[in-house]
């Protein structure tokens, strides 16, 4: 019996020379760190150093999670992965109607320049390089990253990392948009050019699939829906009158990594293929680092189980492995207990260790790409290649990614694909140990990280003595020079910069925004 892939392709038992009758491996692989970029973005790879380890981290104040993230400092972690609260995700001071019990939740609460100090309270941030995961805002978070980093006496264009910044898959798979679809892509191509100018090692947008992935998507609609939204960036910015070559080589990706470590492998192969060949075909990029798709990697959270959750580890080794494997840039390792709550310190470090483990006990960093010449990795990459083109010629068919978003085609795609997977775990068609199958009768209890209630008084009490203490007339021009930014075409950072450092709020600088370009209400499709 033929098994199929997760995106439906077949998998046969027995893969031999056949399978790549006639295949040319200088056109399909090309050397490492050369187009097109099959093999890696790097001539050498991790020959020479090991990917960037991250560990996303952020919850409570940003006392705690400064803590947290010196601990992993201490650990041997090399970047740090910052996770925002729903309230600063969508713009929302702590004080707002509806940031009520949702403070510090999920992340970490900022809301002014003062605790952006104390985020990052004693870590040098010309050492370590920082991905920022928020969306709408974005571009707040990094002027107060930058702001800060200025006070520490760092100057901007030493500052890495990246900002995710895709809000496009917002309105396919996560919902924390603000702005409508044509405002926010304003917004984002002012990142670009202000990054062009005042911080030119910063990745200015980290293109998403891992939120799709998450939701259901296969790894065929993960790469496709996710490069379509890429070339909807491209365009936009073109359009905004950048040359590609001026903010194509700081574009960055985020897709998952899953426990089927074989079509994983392939997929991030595939995808780094079809960027290069889009970007130098159709955009005319001529810099060599406009056609390499760079990318970080999470493993995948959804596969994670509170049943068993030590369980849990096995499967994020697995991932990880599949992630490097396929050449990815930057890792993060889910905690075991993540399925249960925020993860502890031990989990956090344990999930670090899995990467060390990879990086310092196995042979795969001796050798680039071990994969290629892989009768199965090479014809699962073809396939998965064409697999993918055939679903972004769907979403260029339709318009492109903003009107195929608009009409709900990737968002019904991917609920059809997460309806299959559920059914198949519910008949036990997909076997998931310790869910459906190799189950227990007792659960070990587990203690798990609890965020403290009194957070969201803390921060209001925080905001009131911010408010009291600065120069509201200061801070009011600020943002009337930002509304007037907004109406009309000059980059709005600037003004906004001036606003933040005057010590308006996250809120009173997104509702800048809202006053002028309004919020976007998704319409229902069926």
């Amino acid at each position: 019996m033929v098994r199929q892939t997760e995106s439906g392709l077949p998998i046969e038992p027995v893969y031999g020379p056949a399978a790549l009758a006639g295949w040319d491996a200088h056109e399909r692989l090309g050397e490492p760190g050369q187009y097109p970029f099959t093999r890696g973005v790097y001539p050498t790879m991790y020959t020479g150093r090991p990917w960037t380890m991250r560990q996303y981290a952020g919850f409570g104040t940003a006392a705690e999670s400064n803590a947290r993230y010196h601990q992993l400092i201490n650990a041997g972690t090399t970047g740090l992965s910052v996770a925002f609260d729903l309230p600063t995700q969508m713009g929302y001071d702590s004080d707002h109607q509806l940031a009520h019990g949702e403070v510090g939740k999920v992340g970490v609460a900022i809301d002014s320049i003062e605790d952006m100090r104390v985020l990052f309270d004693r870590i040098p941030l010309d050492k370590v390089s920082t991905s920022m995961t928020i969306n709408a805002p974005a571009a707040i978070l990094l002027l107060l990253y930058q702001l800060v980093a200025a006070e520490q006496g760092v100057p901007a264009d030493q500052l890495t990392g990246t900002i995710q910044n895709d809000v496009l898959k917002e309105y396919i798979a996560r919902g924390t948009y603000i702005y409508p679809p044509a405002e926010s892509l304003r917004l984002i191509t002012d990142i670009f050019s202000y990054c062009k100018t005042e911080l030119p090692r910063w990745n200015t947008i980290s293109i998403s699939g891992y939120h799709m992935a998450e939701a259901g998507a296969t790894p065929a609609q993960e790469i496709a829906f996710t490069l379509a939204n890429g070339i909807a960036y491209v365009r936009a910015a073109i359009d905004a009158g950048m040359h590609v070559d001026e903010f194509a080589p700081r574009l960055a990706f985020f897709f998952v990594s899953r426990t089927t470590l074989l079509e994983e492998v392939a997929k991030f192969r595939a995808a780094r293929r079809i960027w290069a060949r889009v970007m130098r075909d159709q955009f005319g990029a001529a810099d060599p680092k406009s056609l390499m798709l760079r990318f970080h990697t999470q493993t995948a959270g959804v596969q994670l189980t509170a049943q068993q959750p030590e369980v849990n580890l096995v499967r994020v080794a697995v991932q990880g492995l599949a992630a490097v494997l396929g050449g990815t840039q930057s890792l993060h390792t889910n905690s075991f207990d993540e399925a249960i709550a925020l993860p502890t310190e031990k989990a956090a470090r344990l999930a670090l260790r899995t990467q060390q483990v990879l990086a310092f006990e196995t042979d795969i960093t001796s050798t680039v790409d071990p994969f290629a010449g892989s009768y199965v990795v090479e014809t699962m990459t073809d396939e998965l290649e064409a697999a993918i083109i055939a679903l972004m010629n769907q979403v260029e068919d339709m318009g492109g990614a903003v009107a195929a978003i608009e009409a709900g085609f990737q968002k019904s795609e991917i609920e059809r694909s997460a309806y299959r997977i559920s059914q198949e775990i519910d008949s036990g068609e997909r076997i998931v140990v310790g869910v459906n199958q190799f189950t227990i009768d007792e659960h070990e209890k587990y203690e798990p990280l609890r965020v403290d209630p009194s957070i969201g008084k803390a921060q209001q009490e925080r905001l009131e003595t911010l408010r009291a203490s600065r120069d509201q007339a200061v801070v009011d021009s600020a943002l009337a020079a930002l509304r007037a930014a907004a109406r009309g075409s000059d980059n709005v950072l600037y003004p906004m910069r001036e606003a933040l450092k005057a010590h308006a709020t996250v809120g009173e600088v997104s509702d800048a925004l809202r006053d002028v370009w309004g919020a976007y209400t998704p319409a229902d499709t069926f």
